[in-house]
């Protein structure tokens, strides 16, 4: 039970934390300048992994805590286990990709461009 619990902990809690934080964390620079550097970190981490095809690290953790708790663990890594069924439904076409694919690019080169031009505004 305990260690079903842990790797839940790691799926919800640690997972989860860091695909939100990479893909929407430039929200948090507007109010917090220096969590720019996590954020762009973390960012290009999570495009590292995702364009080289590495597992995350935390995947191998989820699975043995998982096999230590009597349950399977599974093959895959986190991204394709969990949120390939949700990001990429049957039904997504290429052109949708790419059209999430720029959403998601243009909201943190926005997010990013208002924030340096605030900050450029306020010491002119």
């Amino acid at each position: 039970m305990l260690y079903h619990l842990l790797a839940d902990v790691v799926v919800v809690v640690v997972h989860m934390a860091f695909v939100v934080f990479a893909v929407f964390g430039g929200f948090l620079v507007l109010r917090w300048k220096a969590v720019a550097w996590g954020h762009v970190l973390a960012a290009l981490w999570a495009a590292l992994v995702e364009g080289a095809d590495w597992a995350c690290p935390l995947t191998p953790l989820e699975n043995w805590l998982r096999e230590q708790g009597g349950a399977l663990g599974y093959r895959s890594d986190f991204v394709e286990h969990y949120l390939l069924p949700v990001l990429y439904p049957s039904a997504l076409t290429r052109p949708m990709q790419v059209v999430l694919g720029s959403v998601v690019i243009g909201l943190n080169v926005g997010v990013y461009g208002w924030v340096w031009y605030t900050r450029r505004k306020r010491t002119t």
